[in-house]
């Protein structure tokens, strides 16, 4: 891939899925894979789609089909044809240079969460935005089974990533990758409300940008950190616990998958920029295994 995003498995035929957002055209591939070893079993079946889709989950009750963040807004995603169906543009297309949609999730509720990017605030590098800049325009927005749209964060976002829950359902996690944090907030489940935004990590003084996330069962964020070769793993207080790393520089999303979902998939992106190195695995899917930890399947849409 260019640059692999937005990776999901499902259990009832062990299939990994996931994208290339930045590929022309923009693919979603599909893979089927031992539920027990993780290994590849055949070829990925991959699939062109009309516009960028960066992150897609299941839907309930709906097989063959994914809620989707496509460049603009929220869509339904067929597997089997790669078409898109348009459910809530957001961003006219007057603004596709200043504004995407990056990352998502759902919630325990069913409710689709996806945030923006500033795109020409993500011009400027991981944490050089000049104060001049002013306030970043990226927003985050929850879409809910009832078709009713929210938006939940007003600007402040420049590249939305990494959106996850803590397992008791009390904490979501949000990441900007370009100003090197991750953000915790307080979780209302029942009603979908967030409060007390704080930063659980600060990466501005090292390297690496918090990129694609997921909890694992003891609520520990396992972050794969972009431009470091690494997925990071940090405690629910922010505490780093451990690195894993990888033969690509640029990892950038991650998923529980297998029967127990007790191995973690890492899709990554080539290294684009001036100087790539050229033994970079970046481009491939990766699988790694804990010695202990293990997660929960993600949850599906509503609608």
């Amino acid at each position: 891939m260019v640059l692999g995003e937005g990776p999901i498995y499902r259990s009832s035929d062990s299939t990994l899925h996931w994208f290339d957002c930045l590929s022309t055209p923009p693919e979603l591939y599909i893979l089927c894979v031992d539920a027990d070893t993780g290994e590849p079993l055949g070829e990925v079946r991959v699939v062109p789609l009309a516009d960028s889709v960066t992150v897609g989950c299941f839907r309930r009750d709906k097989p063959g089909s994914y809620i989707a963040a496509y460049y603009q807004g929220v869509c339904f995603l067929d597997e089997r044809t790669g078409s898109i169906e348009v459910v809530r543009e957001i961003i006219p297309a007057s603004e596709r240079d200043e504004r995407r949609f990056n990352d998502g999730g759902v919630d325990a509720k069913g409710r689709f969460w996806l945030a923006e990017i500033d795109k020409r605030a993500m011009g400027y590098g991981a944490n050089r935005l000049p104060p001049s800049y002013g306030r970043p325009k990226g927003r985050l927005w929850r879409y809910d089974p009832d078709g009713s749209l929210h938006l939940m964060i007003d600007g402040g976002i420049v590249c939305g990533n990494g959106l996850a829950w803590s397992p008791d359902n009390k904490t979501m996690y949000l990441n900007d990758s370009v100003a090197m944090q991750v953000y915790a907030f307080d979780f209302d489940l029942a009603t979908g409300g967030l409060s007390n935004q704080r930063i659980l990590v600060d990466r501005r003084d090292s390297f690496g940008e918090p990129d694609g996330m997921v909890v694992d069962t003891q609520g520990n964020l396992w972050i794969a950190v972009y431009a470091s070769h690494r997925v990071m793993v940090f405690s629910p207080t922010g505490e780093h616990l451990q690195n894993v790393e990888f033969s690509a520089k640029n990892v950038a999303c991650t998923t529980w998958g297998g029967r127990a979902h007790d191995m973690i998939y890492v899709a990554s992106g080539m290294d684009r920029g001036e100087h790539p190195d050229p033994g970079d695995d970046g481009g491939h899917m990766f699988l790694y295994k804990p010695l202990t930890a293990k997660g929960q399947p993600k949850y599906e849409f509503g609608g």
